[in-house]
């Protein structure tokens, strides 16, 4: 299943979407390469002022992508969910066809086998009258042998004139 790369500006990073005010955590006029002018002297109070806004600065976006990051996590599992239940449905339609193809092989075959036994009754039935007329002439042919042995002991038993 292929899926379509679409562009949401919730997915691209702040840092793309407004660079100045990221990189330097402070207004959006001071430019991050060059050193930021100053008209009072830097003490501990306006380094500490800016560090506190950088960090939070730094701590939203930070959040932002998290929660960016978990968005798309979501929409990849919603995804494979919905690759699962099509997989799923292919499955059941598979199962059903190869089921219906058995059913129909299956019947096929019943038919042939129903055909093949009329044939093999019809086959018994005309073996069964050879046979009958097999033991008929057998019958007949020991008669015959018992007649002409008769007939031989009757001769032997005669006497020579």
């Amino acid at each position: 299943m292929a899926h379509k790369e679409h562009k949401d500006p919730e997915l691209e990073p702040e840092e793309m979407q407004n660079t100045s005010s990221f990189f330097t955590g402070l207004d959006g006029d001071e430019n991050p390469d060059e050193e930021p002018s100053r008209t009072e002297p830097l003490g501990s109070g306006a380094l500490a002022g800016q560090a506190s806004r950088y960090f939070a600065a730094l701590d939203s976006s930070v959040g932002d992508l998290r929660q960016r990051a978990q968005r798309l996590i979501d929409r990849v599992n919603e995804s494979r969910k919905e690759d699962h239940s099509v997989l799923s449905g292919f499955r059941d339609s598979l199962l059903l066809k190869v089921s219906d193809l058995a059913e129909q092989l299956e019947e096929r075959l019943f038919q042939l086998y129903s055909l093949h036994n009329e044939q093999i009754q019809q086959r018994l039935h005309e073996l069964a009258e050879v046979m009958e007329r097999v033991r008929q002439a057998e019958d007949e042919l020991q008669h015959v042998c018992r007649t002409v042995e008769a007939a031989y002991k009757d001769l032997c038993l005669q006497p020579e004139a």
